[in-house]
């Protein structure tokens, strides 16, 4: 899972770069993302590899233009499935 820290406005600052967000996270391995919090403090994201989500961050709009202020990549284990 990739997960994403943003800056307090980033509803604000996001609109010029959403689409080209949503772009790349319909076209690379994204298995579901979502933000965080009420308002929006963060985001997680779910993708088939590692290196897919390595790749998503490199060329993501958000981090390229100080949206995001940190991100990580932890591995998740799907424990149970409804």
């Amino acid at each position: 899972m990739l997960f994403y820290d943003y800056v307090p406005d980033v509803l604000e600052r996001r609109g010029p770069h959403r689409e080209q967000h949503l772009g790349l996270l319909r076209g690379g391995g994204c298995v579901m993302a979502g933000v965080l919090g009420e308002p929006p403090h963060g985001a997680a994201i779910v993708f088939t590899t590692r290196e897919e989500a390595e790749a998503f961050a490199a060329a993501d709009p958000y981090i390229e233009h100080g949206l995001v202020t940190g991100w990580r990549i932890e591995p998740w284990t799907l424990a149970v499935r409804n």
